[in-house]
């Protein structure tokens, strides 16, 4: 490439500065009606035209740091993409004559990838002082493009957002381009899945190029290199991505919290609280008890000791011999729930008679982190179909609204039978939507009691929530002609809400009886893994049953593959991917559900034609955790 002339080079200069300057500030719509949203890491900065660059020198890069994980090995699983931005395909691969990590862009989108320092560094996080990185890009034409972004930390017990140092790649000399960001202040904590986002929001590509991402090299205050631990998984932070772990179990609305149910024991050994009021009188039909747990053996249930039928066991299972009822558990063994019927079943009707004290127990050393009632729910997910609202990535404070002018395909997809889900993170868990231009008057929708209304409640988990179409209706009118042109979101502490999509609603299962597969496998895109079925498991396929599947995929999608089957190999709850048009699995990106009815429509009612062997197949890169068939009982 030509040279370009010194006076050329400062303008150009001066031009990477304005666009530094710019970047990560939208062109959105001024949707806010009381307080307006502050910037958000997931925005979608407007690109340039396209623009070659080149260049003779720039500023000396900073001497180079022993690296803490330069992907030599192959290991990114401490990696994602942050929910709302292009949905990237990660990978590592050969750039500059090294392995690096690579972003491969897939929607013209901005780019936001995460890392997981918390995972990397356990303990050490809390000294992470400064990040250097080597960041590069890589354009479809081989041509070079200048690109900028930041880096965001994602700190403390709520990971709140600290924006930090901007990098810029302008120089086809100097791509890839060592960048150190100092994160000194950013107050990172351990255990709290602190993690650092790199974006890249300026792209003078007119299409937008690959990133890469190498030696990075994690820093304490004296510049010594932490330890990293490459084999180290993201997980699923609160409000990122897939989020909490919701397998096998309903959905909660008006929960009542049981303060202070914060304990620990050993096997077989129990401890709790006198039961209070508040949780007293939450308990009634259809409702439920849900803890959050540890346990060495996955298990949790309830001791009743004072109850007039008797010291009492809940929800064991046959852990005791006593073949009672399971809990209700999902996938990860940390969140069990408890129903109202199943306490009485083993109690009696009259809850006055179930004693004063509320304690778990678990056949192995366990501990409750929270205790809390609420009202069962459907557990919501959108199958197929799903619209995305674009670029809703929005925040704003307490009891301050903020959104965007609903597009006409989010306006064509809200029909009966259709529902709202909001990727978010908030201050108290609470998030709902607000109508601001609704002809029936400025409405909030979804927000159970906590401006005193008493209207229906959004389904919601701290990081996932979802309010139907119905509920819109019955705040706003049957005619969606009257609903006005803008949603916003608004919530009773600060709150982010990173992605909004609208699709016809589907409810998980849940389930309290299952038989594990054994399954911890992965595989590229349209590969195939999976296990042999145990005769046991096999006796556990009956009508009514669930194939109960904990993953992660690039594209959020899972299915499963018979290989086996007398029909012939065989995808089931692939949907229309293949062009086959079977059903859909239902699946969030963190859990998939597939039912026996659903490999019955494909392989065939008798299921000793179905073959010994189940397989995981997703069309990106994908990696199931877990597995069990799951009937209830």
């Amino acid at each position: 490439m030509k040279k370009i002339k010194r006076g050329a080079a400062v303008i150009l200069a001066s031009a990477m500065a304005l666009s530094l300057a710019a970047c990560g500030n939208d062109d959105k719509d001024d949707a806010t009606t009381q307080a307006k949203a502050t910037e958000s890491a997931t925005s979608d900065a407007t690109t340039a035209a396209p623009t070659t660059e080149a260049g003779t020198t720039e500023a000396p890069a900073p001497a180079k740091a022993d690296a803490s994980i330069d992907f030599e090995d192959g290991n990114f699983a401490f990696t994602a993409i942050k929910t709302g931005a292009d949905k990237s395909n990660l990978s590592v691969a050969d750039f500059a004559g090294s392995k690096a990590l690579k972003a491969e862009n897939v929607e013209g989108k901005n780019m936001f990838v995460a890392i997981n320092v918390d995972a990397l560094l356990g303990d050490n996080v809390a000294n992470l002082a400064s990040i250097q990185m080597d960041i590069g890009t890589e354009s479809a034409d081989g041509q070079f493009y200048s690109s900028s972004g930041f880096i965001y930390s994602y700190t403390g017990d709520d990971n709140s957002e600290v924006k930090g140092k901007a990098w810029s790649v302008y120089l086809d000399t100097a791509n890839p381009k060592t960048v150190t960001f100092d994160v000194s202040g950013a107050g990172f904590v351990a255990g709290k899945s602190n993690y650092i986002v790199i974006s890249k929001e300026t792209d003078n590509a007119g299409a937008a190029q690959n990133l890469y991402i190498d030696n990075i090299a994690l820093l304490d205050a004296s510049g010594a290199t932490l330890a990293a631990d490459s084999a180290a998984e993201f997980g699923s932070p609160k409000g990122f991505g897939g989020g909490i772990d919701r397998s096998n179990l309903s959905g909660l609305i008006k929960t009542v919290d049981f303060e202070g149910f914060a304990i620990k024991g050993g096997a077989w050994a129990q401890d709790g609280l006198e039961i209070p009021q508040n949780i007293l009188d939450a308990l009634v039909p259809g409702t439920a008890v849900e803890i959050a747990y540890k346990s060495e053996t996955g298990k949790i249930w309830l001791v009743m000791p004072d109850s007039a039928a008797g010291w009492m066991r809940v929800g064991v299972g046959d852990a005791d011999g006593s073949g009672q009822q399971y809990a209700y558990i999902n996938n990860s063994g940390n969140t069990a729930q408890i129903t109202y019927e199943q306490l009485a079943a083993v109690l009696g009707e009259d809850k006055t008679t179930w004693g004063a004290r509320m304690q778990c127990e678990s056949d192995g050393a366990w501990e409750v982190t929270s205790v809390k009632v609420g009202e069962v729910a459907p557990s919501y997910t959108i199958a197929k179909g799903a619209v995305e609202f674009p670029d809703f990535a929005v925040k704003a404070g307490a009891w301050a609204q903020d959104g965007k002018e609903m597009p006409q395909e989010i306006i064509d997809a809200l029909n009966p039978g259709s529902v709202v889900e909001i990727s978010y993170k908030s201050d108290t868990g609470n998030i709902w939507l607000v109508m601001p231009d609704a002809a029936a008057g400025w409405m909030r929708v979804g927000v159970g009691n906590a401006d005193g209304s008493g209207q229906g409640f959004a389904v919601q988990d701290g990081s996932k929530a979802y309010i139907t179409y119905e509920t819109i209706a019955a705040i706003c009118g049957e005619d969606k002609t009257t609903w006005g042109a803008r949603m916003q979101c608004e919530s009773d502490g600060n709150w982010e809400v990173t992605g909004i999509r609208v699709g016809e609603a589907s409810e998980f299962k849940a389930v309290n009886s299952k038989v594990d597969l054994g399954a911890a496998v992965k595989g590229g895109g349209w590969a195939q893994d999976g296990v042999e079925l145990s005769q046991e498991a096999i006796d556990a396929l009956v009508p009514g049953s669930v194939i109960s599947i904990s993953y992660k995929s690039d594209n959020g999608e899972l299915w499963i593959v018979m290989p086996d089957a007398a029909a012939g190999w065989s995808r089931v709850g692939v949907g229309d991917w293949d062009g086959s048009g079977v059903t859909y699995a239902l699946y969030d990106g963190n859990t998939c559900q597939i039912s026996y009815e659903m490999i019955a429509q494909v392989c065939g009612e008798d299921k000793s034609t179905w073959g010994n062997r189940i397989q995981f197949e997703a069309s990106g890169n994908w990696e199931v955790t877990s597995a069990a068939i799951c009937n209830v009982k």
